[in-house]
């Protein structure tokens, strides 16, 4: 059975969010999600609907049909 829990590393602990109670050892496996840098994060204020319909005034299909077709050529 797989269980994800959350915590914190920091200065070599790693503190879990919630306890985890175990009858026998348990193997596991971390995964650091680092933070972003303040200028990499997207806010609100990143997008325009007035410069998204601008961009699309001469699509022809739906914006989810160009989003599938531009996957399938990548494939």
């Amino acid at each position: 059975m797989m269980k994800t829990i959350s915590g914190t590393y920091y200065n070599g602990e790693l503190k879990l969010d919630k306890p985890l109670k175990t009858k026998n050892p348990v193997r596991v496996k971390l995964v650091f999600e680092e933070d972003l840098p303040e200028k990499d994060v997207l806010k609100i204020s990143d997008f325009s609907f007035l410069e998204m319909q601008e961009m699309l005034k001469d699509c022809k299909s739906s914006l989810s049909e160009e989003l599938v077709n531009e996957r399938r050529l990548d494939l």
